[in-house]
């Protein structure tokens, strides 16, 4: 072995060592050849891409496109490094459309297998095929093949054993390959796909185009039970927009395995969209459950940086405080409006009546609380003159269209139907239009009280001046952070100069905060700021106090309320966003047609 205390001279490395370094970063298993050679196929032009597999993708990958095809000419040029068609300068790459554009994946598989390329354009009579071995690519030679470009890929890492051993057994790195085609096909609608596996034909998706064969599409890749429980969105201003579909609070998961988001057509694992998703639903998601959703981000390509990350999964957003605004705002927009209605089965989980819920059974801790103190408290104040304030009233009997206090919404049935008992105390038992519904009435309650003090809020930063002054010993950049910050800070109701390099000032808080660690939130939010441009822990920590209060507030169970107590607590309900789930993501109601009722007892058999 050769003594490390004693280098070899500098010298240039031979291109099939370059290859296979390159291979190193960009082709990790199967499943990234099979992501390479798709992602080449759909920036062809493909519109059917075929997928054959022998071994898990350890023995055969075969990717077959009906794309423009390659050039007798070219055919060899492409298995050269850093040989690509899709990009020739710096500002081609500061605005790449397409997914691929740096030119070492076909080289790079092919240094570490025995490669075959055969492609055929349009024009030309017969197809050309090229194949590598040992690094060195062959001359072209004619092929039977049809339009488009064939790439078949054998016997993977058969001269680098130390990377081939490190594989997995053969299924699971042909689920790898399954899970990585499903992200690909959620990304194109437009091109079919077809799988198949040691010679039997795992799926076929054709070409959607309809907005019900998208869906169709989702349902294949992510379940029935996803595509039954799902909001459609689209939303764009000037710059960006988002479309895609967002499941129901109801539909939480016990991991994120359902969590696509795309940017500009290509998936991507970004901690931005994940935090503004995970932001969105802080309110209507249990503890330790995981939202799904499937989401298209589209915008100017010189906004974002795709050449971040070896494998391209990761990019960089030119103003990331501007798109996590965008999508977080969008996706809070939409989850505000889930609430009762008429079509609407309830906010429990589909399997709720199976006894299969996958909700824990314990109840979240609730936390004991206390008002800060200060001279000037608008905000507690009006949060006690709304605890106080006496239950709208309603008749017993079901309210004329159009009137107040606890009616139904103008021009629309009361979809919770009408109160006619309350059971142990809990729950009250309604009749509606179409059959029965349960609702508990203390986190009903407590969702109606969180949002009214939020709206209570809103606008007001009420403001507490600290008798001596907090000094915080911070880093520098945080320092600067803090000054080029203050009059956000301030709109937030943090009163901060800056003492010298590395110091700070605290002279105000904002009143809601007093006595919960403020400073400790101000660091964290320098910490966001200096991380990712943004923060929304002021944000947070209030509404968490409001959570805790509303939580406190609200009717307890075993209060015995009168029929039309509980009927305006139903149209409350009816009028408040987010009202399917409570603050801490537990379902707030459930409805029984009299289909399913009549299934229960037998009836009609």
């Amino acid at each position: 072995m050769r003594d490390p205390r004693s280098p070899l001279p500098i010298q240039l490395l031979s291109d099939s060592l370059i290859n296979q370094i390159a291979a190193g970063e960009v082709i990790e298993r199967p499943a990234s050849v099979v992501k390479e050679l798709v992602e080449n196929a759909l920036d062809a032009g493909a519109r059917r891409i075929e997928v054959e597999l022998e071994r898990g993708g350890c023995g055969l990958i075969r990717v077959s496109d009906d794309g423009a095809g390659i050039d007798a000419s070219d055919l060899r040029l492409a298995l050269a490094r850093h040989a690509t068609s899709k990009i020739a300068s710096q500002n081609d790459l500061e605005n790449v459309a397409t997914l691929g554009f740096r030119g070492e994946a076909l080289p790079s598989i092919g240094s570490v297998s025995r490669l075959s390329l055969a492609s055929r354009t349009a024009q030309a009579a017969h197809a050309w095929v090229v194949d590598t071995r040992d690094g060195e690519v062959s001359v072209p030679a004619p092929a039977a093949h049809g339009a488009g470009t064939r790439v078949e890929v054998r016997d993977l890492f058969f001269n680098v054993p130390a990377r081939r051993k490190f594989l997995r057994a053969e299924n699971t790195e042909y689920q790898h390959i399954v899970r990585m085609l499903e992200r690909m096909a959620l990304s194109r609608f437009d091109v079919a796909f077809a799988l198949t596996h040691n010679g039997r034909n795992v799926w076929s998706l054709g070409a959607a185009q309809s907005n019900a064969q998208r869906l169709e599409r989702v349902a294949r890749i992510c379940g029935d039970e996803f595509a039954a429980h799902v909001i459609e969105l689209r939303h764009e201003t000037e710059s960006l927009r988002l479309e895609g579909w967002l499941a129901l609070p109801t539909f939480s998961r016990s991991q994120a395995d359902l969590q696509f988001a795309y940017v500009n057509g290509r998936f991507v694992r970004d901690k931005l969209i994940v935090g503004a998703a995970r932001l969105a639903y802080r309110d209507v998601l249990f503890h330790g459950r995981f939202c799904a959703y499937v989401l298209y981000l589209h915008m100017d390509p010189s906004q974002v940086d795709v050449n971040a990350h070896p494998q391209k999964l990761e990019v960089r957003f030119r103003d990331s405080r501007r798109v996590h605004d965008f999508v977080f705002r969008t996706l809070e927009k939409v989850l505000a409006d889930t609430r009762p209605a008429a079509d609407s089965a309830g906010s429990a989980p589909a399997d709720w009546l199976t006894g299969a819920s996958n909700f824990a059974a314990a109840a979240p801790t609730q936390a004991h609380f206390a008002l800060p103190e200060a001279a000037h408290r608008a905000s507690a104040d009006a949060y006690r003159s709304y605890l106080s304030a006496p239950t709208a009233q309603v008749q017993d009997e079901p309210p004329a269209q159009g009137s107040v206090n606890g009616s139904a919404p103008h021009g629309a049935s009361a979809p919770l139907g009408y109160a006619i008992a309350q059971l142990h105390g809990v729950y009250i038992l309604a009749q509606a239009a179409d059959g029965m519904v349960l609702v508990d009435m203390h986190a009903a309650h407590e969702r109606i009280m969180y949002e009214g003090m939020k709206k209570l809020l809103a606008g007001e930063t009420s403001q507490q001046q600290l008798l001596m002054p907090e000094v915080l010993n911070v880093t520098p950049a945080q320092a600067d952070m803090a000054e080029e910050h203050s009059q956000e800070f301030l709109a937030l109701g943090f009163g901060v100069t800056r003492l010298g390099p590395d110091q700070l000032a605290l002279r105000a808080v904002p009143t809601l905060l007093a006595g919960r660690d403020p400073a400790g939130i101000l660091r964290d939010v320098l910490s966001d700021l200096l991380e990712s441009g943004h923060s929304r822990r002021v944000e947070e920590s209030i509404n968490h106090l409001l959570a805790t209060m509303a939580c406190h507030a609200a009717v307890r169970a075993q209060r015995s309320l009168s029929l039309p107590e509980m009927n305006a607590l139903l149209r409350e309900m009816e009028g408040t966003e987010r009202a399917d789930q409570c603050n801490h993501g537990r379902p707030t109601w459930v409805r029984l047609s009299m289909g399913e009722l009549d299934r229960l007892f037998l009836r009609g058999r």
